[in-house]
């Protein structure tokens, strides 16, 4: 899969102008498809820089990730339901919790590195949170994209990134992010335990005023 990434990447670089579309593209189809994009995010800065490699990054990502949340939402979330969300209180409470602070707890998680990014699509369109807040919340990677542009752009040369890619340690700014993430891993486990428990909470207490 590395070596088919760097190819597209080789091709990008010779389409010149159209190739801005193509990455688009290409890091939507991925992002579907489940593929991790950290070498196509770090092409990017190689290709086009800190700014726009960063821009485009985030459309592809956004785009992507938007098609993976549609595909969960319509395409299984009725299975889902039919076998682990009816029969489960607490997967309806989990489930009330991020309806109910949907923007809060989608953006918490993309500022986290322990959520995978390309699964959470997926993940997040078998939950009610709105799509509206689920796009808002793609904001939450705007960290993360320019802190691994900017390394890309450093390498200079798409040949750099190949040769030193797969050896490179983390940098402060990766670890800075990292740390970043960490605590954005607490606060939104906080917020959905919080949130759950007391929608579990009026779930009970409501079941025990409608018995006669």
């Amino acid at each position: 899969m590395q070596d088919f990434l760097q190819a597209i990447l080789v091709w990008i670089e010779q389409l010149g102008l159209w190739g801005a579309i193509v990455f688009i593209g290409a890091y939507l189809v991925a992002t579907v498809a489940l593929v991790p994009g950290s070498l196509l995010t770090l092409g990017a800065g190689v290709l086009f820089g800190l700014v726009w490699g960063s821009l485009l990054v985030f459309l592809g990502a956004t785009l992507g990730a938007t098609a993976a949340f549609l595909v969960g939402r319509y395409g299984l979330r009725d299975w889902v339901a039919q076998r682990w969300i009816a029969g489960n209180d607490r997967f309806q409470a989990v489930d009330r919790a991020i309806a109910r602070e949907g923007f809060k707890i989608v953006l918490l998680m993309r500022l986290s590195p322990l959520f995978p990014f390309n699964a959470l699509n997926y993940m997040l369109g078998l939950t009610r949170v709105s799509l509206r807040d689920y796009i808002l919340a793609s904001v939450g990677m705007i960290p993360g994209t320019i802190a691994y542009v900017y390394i890309g752009a450093s390498f200079r040369t798409l040949a750099a990134l190949f040769a030193g890619s797969a050896n490179r340690a983390k940098s402060p700014i990766e670890w800075l992010i990292f740390g970043a993430g960490l605590v954005a891993t607490i606060a939104v486990t906080a917020v959905v335990t919080r949130t759950a428990r007391a929608a579990l909470d009026r779930a009970t207490k409501d079941s025990i005023s409608s018995d006669p």
